[in-house]
């Protein structure tokens, strides 16, 4: 018989209590890299459109208004070039933001793809009839055909990829293989990610809030009214000012920033709401300065005029106060050291 004491024998390596995912993050790092290079063609397909739409009988919208489809866009391209590299490069903060990414990608994919569900089949039947057999200018069966091409793009783009990129960021072999090949406690860690996900939106809404004054006259709903100009521009500051605080005390686990959000977001709902119930959102185009070609094509499709843009207004808010509902468990009364 063998007396050895087990514990004198040598120890054998323990097997690693992950897989290494070092190969998959090169994979979608790149990938991730080529959709920032995607999002920075946009903006050159943008303004080849403007530079086309000029030479059109009908006047393009103005400049100023394609500014915040540049700054996302600009954003965008930026944003997954950088968390591309961290990718490759096994980052912990670009596996949580890309996370964030991802999440956000898929719900804002699944709310956009049920939004044109009920908007496109109104604007293809809406399209100016042919003008010498007065028949629309597309019948029931290439409208039916129109909607099931764009569905499968859509659900490749806007439902499949994020779907993927989420399940393979928020395996635990994933993070575990970011964890050990970059120890280092970043910034990204200071938080929860959902709540963290949602200080990153605000903070994004900040310069969209910013460039209302250029972009759109700095036109605002306001308790049943439209303030413009001076006024409008004044009152987009003050949102940008209160997401800004609020996005700080969220990041601090602060429930005070919670609820700054949550009256801020009451208040405007109800002030969206008064100001739709008097007034056509057609005088809201009219009043950001859009052309009047493209003020009349809305008008054709009759959405969103009447009080349905009352009710747009209320369903859009209710998933953001139950994403808010679920944040506040990781909340607190004071900010952590200040």
């Amino acid at each position: 018989m063998n007396d050895q004491n087990p514990a004198a024998a040598p120890a054998e390596p323990s097997p690693a209590p992950y897989k290494d995912r070092s190969a998959g993050l090169v994979v979608f790092g790149i990938l991730t890299l080529l959709l920032g290079v995607l999002a920075g063609l946009v903006i050159l397909l943008v303004l080849v459109g403007q530079a086309a739409a000029a030479n059109l009988p009908n006047p393009p919208p103005r400049a100023a208004t394609l500014l915040p489809v540049i700054a996302v866009y600009g954003t965008l391209a930026v944003a997954l070039v950088w968390l591309g590299i961290g990718s490759i490069m096994a980052r912990r903060w670009a596996r949580a933001l890309l996370l964030i990414f991802s999440w956000s990608w898929l719900v804002m994919g699944v709310f956009t793809i049920g939004i044109l569900g009920f908007v496109m089949p109104k604007v293809l039947a809406n399209l100016p009839p042919n003008a010498t057999n007065g028949q629309p200018a597309l019948p029931a069966g290439a409208i039916v055909g129109v909607m099931i091409v764009m569905f499968l793009v859509f659900g490749v783009l806007f439902v499949i990829l994020p779907a993927v990129w989420t399940f393979f960021y928020n395996s635990p072999h994933v993070k575990a293989t970011c964890e050990s090949r970059d120890p280092v406690t970043r910034w990204t860690d200071a938080c929860p990610l959902p709540v963290l996900g949602l200080c990153l939106w605000l903070s994004f809404a900040v310069p969209m809030m910013l460039l209302m004054p250029i972009a759109a006259h700095g036109t605002m709903p306001f308790f049943g009214m439209f303030l413009t100009g001076l006024p409008g521009s004044v009152f987009c500051i003050f949102i940008a000012v209160v997401w800004s605080y609020a996005a700080w005390r969220l990041y601090r686990l602060d429930v005070r920033g919670w609820w700054l959000i949550l009256i801020a977001l009451v208040v405007f709902m109800v002030s969206s709401v008064l100001t739709y119930a008097r007034h056509d959102v057609v005088e809201m185009y009219q009043l950001m300065g859009y052309p009047e070609a493209q003020i009349e094509q809305i008008k054709q499709t009759g959405l969103l005029q009447g009080n349905r843009m009352s009710w747009f207004m209320v369903l859009s808010v209710l998933p953001f106060l139950g994403y808010l509902l679920f944040i506040k468990k990781f909340l607190h009364g004071k900010a952590g050291g200040s």
